[in-house]
């Protein structure tokens, strides 16, 4: 077999190893490590070396080089040297003799000046020249083929390293994404942005300041629409393991089964549907916080699993055997009397006391109605946002209207009233007028048995379910199964009305 072509079946092998290697999983620096071995040891390319540019300067810096004692430090300037030279006309270079080469610098001292030098650009779109590959052939012939091999093997560097300069500039910008992310958190939770100066609520302030400084259980408690969520933030990102996860569950929202697999996570193959292995928010929450919201909702059975967790920080994927340990900060929220909870067998007395390390009770806004003129400032100030930046105004007549409501929803309804009169108004003013357009005149005179409610017809179409249902008990003298009768309702539907409407029943 001729010269020739044994040189061409070791450079096809040489490129097939290359290639292997350039989809391997080491990092890049490894990878352009062993590639100057294999060009080194298959192919007869001596000394071979990786310059990268850098993207602030221009400049080559040496990623890589074969052989032991070399400066690595030397970068390469544009126009300067042969390297230099590579850099300015983005095309490949060959010298027959390196003593004859004016241009080349011998910076290295290693190259043989009697022999070659070949370097080609690792050149991506456009002609961009990302880097340079250079080696010293061990004689001169056929240097034209060797020259399009080194071309060839330099554009399958370039590819690999454009692929990792793009994956690397995607994960510096999620990173920047997630860092701004996480400042706009920390920013929106900071204890200045719970609204409110009224004495209860100073009396939240000065808990919550201490309890963000230790690891300890926190129980917040309070009406629905009273903020528990937003203090359960602020607590986490105020605290030691603001860098770590925050999640949330809403107990109240599954079944035992579901709430096991959400919180514990499931092995494959534990239940029908459990196509993979899923980790729990126990899990996920790990060297963070865990929010379990509506805590007094979960049933017994489930209750003693809780327990374990809180206890000994240790649990059981569904369907699994190997038990797993976590660092998680719990903060439980419930609107329910737990003492009563308990007394009644319905809550386990050891979870409670679990739970109820660090309580914070959260006023309802009735408590504090002083606070309502910065609370409607706050959620007006949100409404415009979701509104496209719309100008939104509050009046001092509709703020007097706010401030005589009893508010049984808290600020939650707070919120939902102002965003139904900020539709309401086509100019983005609010006033008593406005006000008045959504019920709440209405809705306070009901409260306060100053308005005729006998005289509401209870299938007026402006009448939202809560008035129409408050409307029916004023008018059945409070009594619910009258109530129920008048708005066809079972004495059963309507308690569950109550209920969930957080309508406070007058005693008549």
């Amino acid at each position: 077999m001729s010269e020739r072509l044994l040189m061409v079946e070791s450079e096809l092998d040489t490129l097939f190893l290359v290639s292997q290697l350039l989809n391997s999983t080491h990092d890049l620096r490894s990878k352009l490590k062993g590639i100057l071995e294999i060009l080194h040891k298959r192919s007869g390319l001596h000394f071979g070396m990786i310059t990268l540019r850098d993207v602030d300067d221009d400049s080559m810096s040496i990623c890589e080089i074969y052989g032991d004692g070399i400066d690595r430090s030397i970068r390469y300037q544009p126009g300067e040297g042969l390297v230099g030279a590579i850099l300015d006309e983005g095309s490949t270079i060959v010298v027959e003799r390196i003593a004859d080469e004016p241009r080349f610098l011998s910076r290295l001292g290693v190259y043989n000046p009697d022999l070659p030098f070949i370097g080609s650009p690792l050149a991506i779109e456009q002609g961009e020249v990302v880097g340079i590959l250079a080696a010293q052939p061990c004689n001169a012939k056929f240097l034209g083929e060797r020259a399009r091999f080194m071309e060839m093997v330099a554009n399958l560097i370039a590819h690999s390293v454009n692929m990792l300069r793009v994956m690397e500039r995607k994960q510096h910008e999620l990173a920047s994404e997630r860092d701004y992310l996480k400042q706009t958190l920390v920013k929106n939770y900071r204890f200045e942005n719970i609204i409110g100066h009224s004495e209860p609520m100073l009396k939240v302030f000065d808990i919550i300041r201490q309890v963000a400084k230790w690891h300890t259980t926190v129980l917040i408690r309070g009406e629905s629409g009273t903020g528990k969520e937003v203090v359960a933030s602020s607590i986490h990102f105020n605290s030691a393991c603001a860098n770590g996860p925050f999640l949330k569950l809403n107990c109240a929202a599954l079944p035992d089964t579901l709430l096991e697999s959400e919180l514990f996570g499931h092995e494959k193959g534990a239940f029908s549907g459990a196509i993979g292995q899923r980790k729990g928010r126990f899990e996920l929450a790990d060297n963070g916080t865990l929010f379990l919201d509506e805590i007094g909702e979960i049933s017994a059975s489930f209750q003693a699993k809780l327990l374990r967790v809180l206890q000994e920080g240790e649990f059981e994927r569904v369907g699994g055997v190997r038990t797993l340990k976590v660092n998680v900060r719990i903060i439980a929220a419930t609107n329910r009397n737990l003492e009563q909870e308990v007394a009644e067998g319905n809550f386990r007395e050891d979870l409670y006391y679990r739970l109820n390390v660090m309580p914070i009770n959260m006023p309802p806004l009735r408590e504090r109605i002083e606070d309502i003129p910065e609370l409607a400032a706050f959620l007006l100030n949100r409404i415009s946002k979701q509104q496209g930046g719309r100008a939104l105004e509050i009046k001092e007549s509709a703020i007097r209207i706010l401030m005589k409501h009893d508010w049984p929803g808290n600020v939650r309804e707070l919120e939902n009233r102002l965003e139904r009169a900020a539709i309401m108004s086509a100019e983005g003013i609010i006033d008593r007028e406005v006000i008045a357009s959504t019920g709440l005149e209405s809705e306070i005179g009901i409260s306060r048995n100053t308005y005729a409610v006998k005289h509401v017809d209870l299938h007026d179409e402006n009448m939202d379910e809560r008035e129409r249902v408050i409307a029916a008990l004023e008018q059945s003298g409070w009594v619910q199964a009258k109530a129920a009768r008048l708005l066809d309702m079972t004495p059963r539907q309507i308690a569950y009305r109550i209920q969930t409407l957080n309508i406070n029943v007058k005693q008549i």
